[in-house]
């Protein structure tokens, strides 16, 4: 077959919502306690006990829905989903079947500069398993029920990804969302954020679906890809064969670098869905879907919009200042304190990413507020202080959380504007310097800046840079003459 191939693929994405209490039972959901001490009664399957609903978990997959522009079920069933894992001891995970909370969706991903719409089938609500833990060096694994009954929701995507980069960028949209709705951190390395992906494909223009592979369990974009793209081209080799994929269930191994079969993929009948007796439907009135409506904040794709429009930043910068909502309204506050979106972008973007990322602060803990920013960038604005002296003022602002003027009042920062003071220099510069003027008076230019850096050495970085480089050329170019 020399036909071109396309890939066919679907994301269905857990995300662990951020509840303090597990979706059907009050023990604690937080991170990093010793196993299996936040367990209870339901979670360790105990006779005659009985789940009550999360109503902040129903109010997180609501928001979700509304911001994904899902329709809310107004009544929605929980069922029982049956299989035997060590991890899950009731013998069957709680989810939604049938009935799901949210359906039909979509959200906006860029690829290459260029907007696309994937559809979302369905988000409902479920309940995590616990977690099998296998030691190196001993001949016995240990279960971990910590995490049973942490409330999720899976997000299931329409099969309208065609590579792993549109699956990769899907899914770094979906943490985007998330994150900005603050209902789940999306922690991938904790697992709080993960998926299982679909990946089919078929002869393109062909409108069948050819047999659909699951890859189970992929907690980071880099897997995402780097998994859809060993399989893309594992199920191409045998389409071209003239062969078919195996449904089946693989599990990507990353040392390796390709799937290997983990089981015979089931389908729905195999788990056995019925409505769970112990709960009852979901019933969601059109009021409290208004309130949460009423909560949602501006999300990630009308952000980035309004910082190309209304502060005409290029779409690089816009993308990262909007890749947290912390960090955008960070970059706001900022640019309502001083009107220079472009210099605050760039401050924030440089400056202010390195020492965080060097000192490994989350932007909600900066040391340096938008408004000390902003005023930072101000006194460059105004000639107060040059960009070089600026990078001084910023990082004692960083350490000591304090004003940039009272850090340049403190230590005599403020830029040499004075033209009589910077000729005294620069007259002082050529006096020492004879042989390097020579040279440049024969031809060789690039001597510039070696007069400059002269000049800033004995200024202290505080000559205007803009007045220095005039009176400087004016200078060697009339002695020239």
């Amino acid at each position: 077959m020399t036909q071109e191939i396309e890939a066919v693929i679907g994301l269905e994405v857990h995300a662990q919502l951020s509840t303090d209490s597990k979706i059907f039972a009050t023990s604690s959901t937080v991170v990093g306690c010793p196993p299996n001490t936040l367990t209870d009664p339901l979670t360790l399957a105990l006779p005659g006990s009985l789940p009550v609903l999360n109503k902040l978990a129903v109010e997180f997959a609501v928001k979700l829905g509304l911001a994904t522009g899902c329709g809310i079920a107004r009544e929605s069933i929980f069922a029982r989903k049956h299989y035997m894992y060590p991890d899950l001891p009731k013998g069957y995970q709680i989810s939604q079947y049938e009935k799901p909370v949210c359906k039909s969706g979509h959200l906006e991903i860029r690829i290459n500069g260029n907007l696309r719409t994937v559809g979302i089938t369905r988000i409902h609500l479920e309940e995590d398993a616990g977690k099998n833990v296998h030691h190196a060096n001993r001949p016995y694994s240990s279960v971990d029920l910590n995490r049973a009954g942490v409330a999720l929701v899976e997000i299931v995507s329409e099969p309208d990804l065609r590579s792993p980069e549109e699956a990769g960028a899907y899914m770094r949209q979906i943490r985007q969302i998330l994150r900005y709705l603050d209902i789940s951190d999306g922690n991938m390395e904790e697992g709080s954020l993960r998926c299982d992906a679909n990946v089919s494909v078929r002869a393109k223009g062909e409108t069948k679906l050819g047999e659909k592979v699951e890859i189970k369990n992929l907690n980071s974009f880099k897997f995402v890809e780097s998994a859809l793209a060993y399989e893309i081209e594992r199920q191409t080799a045998l389409l071209r064969e003239g062969k078919q994929a195996r449904q089946e269930t693989r599990l990507w191994d990353e040392a390796k670098g390709e799937t290997r079969v983990m089981r015979t993929k089931e389908h729905a009948q195999d788990y056995r869905y019925f409505p769970d007796p112990d709960l009852l439907p979901l019933v969601i009135d059109n009021d409290w879907i208004e309130k949460i409506r009423a909560t949602l904040p501006e999300l990630p794709v009308a952000v980035y919009k309004r910082f190309l429009k209304m502060y005409r930043l290029d779409e690089y910068t816009a993308e990262v200042l909007t890749q947290e909502r912390f960090v955008a309204q960070y970059y706001d506050q900022a640019v309502s304190a001083h009107n220079n979106p472009i210099g605050i972008a760039n401050w924030i973007s440089s400056e202010l990413f390195g020492l965080l990322n060097k000192e490994t602060i989350s932007i909600e803990k900066c040391p340096v507020s938008p408004e000390n920013l902003a005023a930072l960038v101000q006194l460059i604005d105004s000639d107060v202080i040059s960009g070089k002296i600026a990078k001084t003022v910023f990082a004692e602002m960083f350490s000591t959380s304090a004003t940039p003027m009272s850090i340049v009042e403190s230590r005599g920062l403020k830029q040499v504007s004075n033209p009589e003071l910077i000729q005294k220099a620069i007259d002082e510069v050529i006096a020492s310097n004879p042989e390097q003027v020579s040279e440049y008076r024969s031809g060789k230019t690039k001597l510039f800046g070696f007069f400059v850096g002269q000049l800033m050495k004995i200024t202290q970085g505080k000559a205007n840079p803009q007045l220095l480089n005039d009176l400087l050329k004016i200078s060697l170019e009339n002695k020239k003459d």
